[in-house]
């Protein structure tokens, strides 16, 4: 597993992520179980056990993170009961138990007491305890950290929603048990495998509502939408699919939000949930690998298209007009040739701009071209992932960009004006660089296309 170390990590939740889900998939990839099931152990809650187990969803093989502590059958037949002046994070039993459920459990799990008198420090455990345990646990640093960081971020946003203490969310029995071994699990696997980058894919939060100890909430729930903030996410699939566990999880170690960048893959995990889902793999898969370049930044799929028909204007101003918008931030720009009214040739020049930059755009229109407006349409598009790798040649060191699907390497192609720089210094044609190049960058594309298979 010592070559799976600095490997750069992405998180590929088309079925939402929970937490464990995370665990189950990070062991499917190669994480030793052992590392995860003596982090569990380290926290000395009694009775707390961690194991895995195969499971097959849809038409995939997966493995599953089972958590069991002591009267678990008991406390689940038990009715739900408020707890006097906590707050109850959505690590409550009924969402905690979503994070094992996964996707669409209806069923009642909200238990507070096993008993009317059972002791009430048996059935909940405070932030501050938690903080307690973590502290004193012999666990791996970088572990403990990442563990402190999740666990933080989840307590600070259930302590927001509710107005509480930090110190006193509380989580209940199940929720106690259960958010222990999925977050130590996970952040034990994640610091086992060092990763030099993480990414991930927008995260499916799935549909509908859900039940809380709060009454019924919509999906995403509000933990879940506050952990998310700021984060591109797609709303699509039945139940809840992201839970707040995942939603935490992704908010602390992702660097950045998109397709995976080009790599080598080394390897790939499903982490199982414990359901089928009717119109999708009940599934996370994690993909591991050695990044090719320096990776560019995830590119906004939500754009706007800006057009003008122009029929007044010297074809030799639109290179002028496109140099202007491509530097207040279009990300394409391009003329079309067309006919207007009465016969009348022009050009239509269309541009593509995130929707904050749309004032600026629509300023270059008009002060570097004649037109009197423009007109705007939403878009939305899919980018595949990019990163800039160098290629030796024999006319010298030329830029190329790698272009990935699923984090393998579909195409490269070497940079014009690198290009035609060395040729110009060779005094050969540009298309011999050229040709030189993409010779140089084929070895990458195939050797990526193998590591698919």
């Amino acid at each position: 597993m010592s070559r799976a170390h600095g490997l750069h990590l992405h998180f590929d939740p088309q079925s939402g992520i929970a937490g464990d889900m995370t665990v189950a998939a990070l062991v499917d990839a190669g994480v030793p179980r052992k590392v995860v099931t003596a982090a569990v152990a380290a926290m000395k809650v009694p009775g707390l056990k961690a194991r895995f187990e195969k499971r097959k969803r849809g038409a995939f093989m997966g493995t599953g993170f089972v958590v069991t502590w002591p009267g678990q059958r008991k406390a689940s037949r038990r009715p739900a009961r408020p707890a006097a002046r906590l707050a109850h994070a959505h690590f409550h039993p009924l969402v905690a138990r979503h994070d094992h459920d996964h996707a669409g459990d209806d069923h009642d799990h909200d238990h507070d007491h096993a008993s009317p008198d059972h002791d009430h420090a048996d059935n909940h455990r405070d932030y501050a305890e938690i903080r307690r345990l973590l502290s004193r646990a012999r666990i791996p640093g970088e572990a403990r950290r990442l563990a402190e960081e999740i666990f933080r971020r989840i307590a600070e946003v259930e302590a927001e929603l509710h107005g509480v203490p930090v110190a006193r969310v509380a989580f209940h029995e199940v929720g106690a048990y259960d958010s222990i071994a999925d977050v130590v699990g996970a952040a034990a696997a994640i610091a086992h495998l060092a990763p030099s980058s993480v990414s991930a894919t927008a995260p499916v939060l799935g549909t509908g509502s859900v039940a809380t100890a709060h009454g019924r909430v919509a999906v995403p729930a509000p933990a879940t939408a506050a952990l998310l903030a700021g984060i591109p996410t797609r709303s699509e699939g039945h139940g809840e699919l992201t839970t707040p566990t995942g939603a935490a999880i992704l908010a602390a170690v992702v660097d950045e939000f998109g397709p995976p960048p080009p790599m080598r893959l080394a390897g790939q995990g499903f982490g199982a949930g414990t359901r089928e889902l009717s119109d999708r793999p009940n599934v996370l898969r994690v993909l591991l690998g050695v990044p090719l370049g320096a990776a560019l930044g995830p590119s906004a799929p939500d754009v706007l298209l800006v057009q003008a028909n122009i029929d007044d204007m010297s074809p030799q101003l639109v290179e002028p007009l496109a140099t202007a918008l491509f530097a207040v931030g279009a990300v394409d720009v391009w003329s079309t040739p067309i006919v207007m009214k009465k016969g009348r040739p022009a050009l239509e020049v269309s541009a593509l701009v995130a929707a904050d930059l749309r004032p600026a755009l629509e300023q270059a229109f008009f002060r570097h071209s004649t037109t009197l407006g423009v007109r705007v349409i939403a878009a939305n598009r899919t980018v595949l992932g990019r990163s800039i790798a160098r290629v030796k040649t024999r006319f010298g060191p030329v830029t190329v960009k790698l272009a990935a699907l699923d984090g393998v390497v579909i195409g490269a192609a070497p940079e014009f004006e690198d290009c035609k720089r060395l040729a110009a210094r060779a005094n050969v044609p540009v298309r011999e660089v050229w040709t030189a190049a993409s010779a140089a960058a084929a070895p990458l594309v195939a050797s990526h296309r193998m590591a698919g298979r």
